[in-house]
């Protein structure tokens, strides 16, 4: 039995990996920059040599999220789609993706600055460590974004 184990390419699902930053602006412009399409298209990758070339949310119990990540030098891309579960503005967006797993992302407003937490099931194909590290990079983009932003107008 554990012979097999070591032979497995997959890990055990589902585990629950969270990954969080601290964002200096406020609760409603970090949801605006986080939910909006013509922002998500500015800081959903992980790395500088990727891009999100387009994106869509329909913000309501049900409704589909889609964002196209993509190698910048053509190599590589993939839809990340899923369906929304829960919204409640600005606080919390709930989405489940295509493979049935969870992502609760909280926003929790402290002294002057954003709290984001993102919550998510982990896959089986690729180790723990390294889905929390993709996952963190882009919060890192987001985070990098919505320092250059700074403002409810944007």
């Amino acid at each position: 039995m554990t012979k097999g184990l070591l032979k497995s390419k997959t890990f055990p699902m589902p585990n629950e990996i969270t990954i969080q930053t601290n964002i200096p602006a406020d609760i409603q412009t970090v949801w605006k920059l986080y939910t909006s399409p013509e922002h998500i298209i500015h800081w959903n990758f992980a790395d500088p040599s990727w891009h999100c070339p387009s994106a869509s949310i329909d913000l309501k119990k049900g409704g589909a999220y889609k964002a196209r990540m993509e190698a910048k030098d053509g190599s590589f891309g993939f839809d990340f789609e899923a369906v929304i579960e829960e919204v409640k503005e600005p606080t919390r967006l709930v989405y489940i993706l295509g493979d049935n797993r969870n992502v609760k992302v909280d926003l929790k407003e402290t002294n002057q600055s954003t709290e984001v937490v993102v919550c998510f099931d982990a896959e089986n194909e690729n180790p723990l460590e390294m889905q929390r590290e993709g996952w963190q990079s882009i919060l890192n983009q987001f985070k990098t974004y919505v320092e250059l932003k700074k403002t409810p107008q944007s």
